[in-house]
């Protein structure tokens, strides 16, 4: 497949998981990669993997920051004329009940999750318009569609991430630039292993039933497989999907109907 040959792409939180699934299946269509992230020794690990620098590189961003993403785009666009798809992949799931979410998690999860992503985008879309063509994939969550007790936080930024995508696919929709979001149920991750974790502490459930818990909410009784995440993410990037913007796109197994 060589569909994204000559294409540039950004993938935040690319040095491990679903990000790292997305900028493999990239690198696969044949674009060039830039991974942003916080782990500089896991955003290097991810590059050589990748193929080394003449297919992808890495810039230290945290996208909760400003100054940061500012910097790492100066940093991407010094080395690159431009940015032709920006998947906003970065984020972080911390759980309490309503009642036991203080301010701090709250921000933390609207900045790393619904900041970061407005961030990043803001710095990559103008561009991608003047030129007439660009791909803006956002990785949400099924939290962005439904609620889920105990991640109220988390469910309000990843909803607040679909409302985004909506508002910036009508704003471009005539200038050949596309804006999605992709919505994961739960996903062979860090993110669900910290889940199972959490479950095992706070309700002494063995790691098969916590697994099973969270498995049973999908229709076919598994967890995703990252890659699949990244399949969806691939084909809103290629040649075909032009029509396709505006849209959250569930990868559940039929979850969410």
């Amino acid at each position: 497949m060589s569909g994204l040959t000559g294409r540039h792409a950004v993938v935040t939180g690319g040095g491990r998981g679903i990000g790292a699934e997305i900028a493999q299946a990239l690198v696969a269509a044949g674009a060039t990669v830039t991974l942003l992230g916080r782990d500089a020794a896991r955003l290097a690990a991810q590059v050589e993997a990748l193929g080394g620098a003449a297919i992808a590189a890495a810039a230290s961003c945290d996208v909760a920051d400003e100054r940061s993403v500012q910097a790492a785009f100066a940093d991407i666009r010094a080395r690159h004329p431009h940015v032709d798809i920006l998947v906003n992949n970065a984020g972080q799931a911390d759980s309490a009940p309503i009642s036991r979410t203080d301010l701090a998690l709250w921000e933390r999860m609207l900045a790393v999750n619904l900041t970061g992503t407005f961030l990043c985008t803001r710095e990559a879309l103008p561009a991608m318009a003047k030129r007439g063509w660009g791909r803006v994939v956002n990785v949400a969550s099924t939290a962005g569609l439904v609620g889920y007790p105990y991640v109220a936080a988390y469910c309000a930024a990843k909803h607040g991430v679909i409302g985004l995508t909506r508002a910036a696919a009508l704003e471009t929709a005539k200038s050949g630039v596309t804006v999605n979001a992709v919505c994961p149920g739960y996903t062979e991750t860090d993110i669900v292993k910290d889940a199972v974790a959490n479950i095992l502490q706070k309700t002494g459930k063995s790691e098969a039933e916590a697994r099973a818990a969270l498995v049973s909410r999908n229709p076919q009784g598994r967890m995703v497989r990252p890659e699949e995440v990244a399949n969806a993410v691939l084909w809103l990037c290629l040649p075909g999907a032009e029509a396709i913007t505006g849209q959250a796109i569930a990868v559940a197994g039929g979850e969410v109907t």
